[in-house]
């Protein structure tokens, strides 16, 4: 587990400081030389670059029952998978969640448990709303278990424009519902797999808010199934 990153105190995610840096340093050097119009442009994209790294604090009083979204967006699908042909390896409720460039993209645990596993698989970069942008982009898996022994996968997706996927945690790490746990720059999609019967809360088209936002309850199963 990457501490620093994950118990981040910054209003700015560390992965962020090189190029935030870079960029100021290169306006204040276009100003020195009296490049008006490229210290504005360089300005604007410091800018930026500081508002798409930002890291706000956030907590959330849900129950312990609850998931919560994992990444600020859009939701984009919310589906009921009926074959064990998904990241979760049996039936599941899969929800999508589309993140644009202007939301905040630190990700963060939807449920407190225990990292099983990590799987990083590449990919292509199509656009993230897209449906085929799940199965073909670049992407990175937690596999998580709760205390009750349900398990849950989260699915960090690159898109056009990200090209970098960091997870700062492993395997055997534990960690609270809300927690940090990575970052993909620059637009992106995440999908969450809960089992099936989990109640989901959320519709298309809604904002949510990671580390806030609950997006349905893990109801439904008996607890110490381990599937």
């Amino acid at each position: 587990m990457e501490a620093s990153r994950i118990h981040n105190r910054w209003p700015i995610a560390r992965e962020g400081l090189p190029f935030i840096l870079i960029a100021a340093g290169l306006t204040v050097c276009s100003a020195l030389f009296g490049w008006s119009w490229l210290s504005v442009v360089l300005g604007i994209l410091t800018v930026f670059i500081t508002s798409f790294f930002r890291d706000p604090e956030r907590t959330s009083n849900a129950s312990p029952d609850a998931v919560l979204s994992p990444a600020d967006g859009t939701i984009l699908k919310v589906e009921r998978l009926e074959s064990a042909d998904n990241p979760l390896k049996a039936p599941a409720e899969k929800v999508s969640i589309f993140m644009t460039v202007f939301n905040v993209h630190v990700n963060r645990i939807p449920v407190s448990g225990t990292v099983l596993e990590t799987t990083y698989s590449p990919g292509r970069f199509f656009s993230a709303n897209l449906d085929k942008a799940s199965e073909e982009n670049e992407k990175n898996s937690l596999v998580l278990t709760t205390r009750d022994h349900k398990r849950l996968v989260v699915v960090q997706i690159a898109g056009l424009i990200a090209r970098r996927i960091a997870c700062w945690v492993k395997p055997g790490d534990s960690l609270s519902a809300g927690q940090r746990f990575g970052l993909i720059r620059f637009g992106s999609r995440l999908e969450v797999f809960a089992p099936a019967g989990s109640r989901i809360v959320v519709t298309p088209g809604q904002k949510v808010r990671a580390g806030e936002t609950v997006i349905g309850y893990l109801e439904g199963l008996p607890s110490g199934i381990d599937r």
